[in-house]
């Protein structure tokens, strides 16, 4: 069992994440006649309890709902903070990078990839996020296994009992103190702990349509990066440590997973050099 005492835990042992979902289709008629069929039932379960006078055509609720639902949604960015000390100071720094692309498959492989090199232990490292055992670690482990990727070890949950999922490190879990009547926000915790607010471009509700409508992923990433940022903040300062700086704080370039730019195998070559 890995050690669960924030004061004393190993951030390096910790990779901070976070994701962004879209509807598989930019409308639902580009879904297949079954599929259509599908979400007309899924629409009707989700405002069962909305006055009939208010709720949404199917139509309207794939693109309001569609992205939430793995069944019916896909991953286009995994933005991820890997906690690194610096080898000539040993200050701790946090290196931010994102995986985005149209291919779910590609962006998803390469996260698997990076998880099952460095971060595959769950005795020993940490997967962390803001609810993700509720949302990003299902959807990513349900997207994974629609694409037939292999699940990596330390995601790898079915059949394991929940004192043997300790390794997913949810920052959301660690506030509510076993508390189950209410939900955090991310943006609450970084207001009350005096973190910049993460996401002041865009919000969840404009990443359908920023894909869709705008087709600017890129703005996406950005989004996605600020999010693993403010996750990463509100870790050290629940552990009782001081929040990190700006110069501890590196953000690789804005790439896409097939883009012109560093390829995967480059930057995990660097990240190697500033561990050993």
């Amino acid at each position: 069992m890995p050690n669960f005492d924030l004061k004393t835990m190993d951030l390096t042992k910790v990779l901070v994440h976070d994701i962004e979902t879209v509807s598989s289709h930019g409308k639902y008629t580009d879904l297949s006649p079954a599929m259509q069929k599908l979400w007309n039932i899924k629409s009707e379960q989700i405002q069962r309890r909305t006055p009939e006078e208010d709720r949404l055509s199917p139509e309207d609720s794939y693109e309001e709902f569609g992205g939430i639902y793995a069944e019916f949604g896909k991953i286009c960015c995994i933005s991820v903070g890997a906690f690194v000390k610096d080898k000539e100071t040993g200050q701790l720094k946090l290196h931010v990078k994102s995986y985005y692309d149209h291919d779910e498959h590609l962006l998803l492989t390469q996260f698997a990839e990076l998880i099952e090199k460095r971060y595959n232990n769950p005795e020993r490292d940490f997967i962390c996020g803001h609810n993700i055992k509720e949302f990003d670690i299902p959807f990513i482990c349900r997207r994974m296994i629609v694409n037939k990727i292999p699940l990596p070890n330390c995601i790898n949950l079915p059949g394991k009992k929940p004192w043997e999922t300790q390794n997913l490190l949810d920052t959301l879990t660690l506030w509510k103190f076993g508390d189950y009547k209410s939900y955090t926000s991310l943006k609450l915790l970084c207001g009350l702990f005096g973190i910049p607010t993460p996401k002041d471009d865009i919000d969840g509700s404009e990443v359908g349509k920023t894909y869709w409508k705008e087709d600017d992923l890129d703005r996406i990433e950005i989004y996605c990066k600020k999010d693993v940022v403010a996750t990463a903040q509100v870790l050290v300062r629940m552990a009782l440590r001081p929040l990190l700086t700006e110069d501890q704080i590196v953000i690789h370039g804005n790439q896409t997973s097939r883009k012109e730019d560093k390829t995967q195998e480059q930057e995990e070559k660097e990240l190697k050099e500033t561990q050993e």
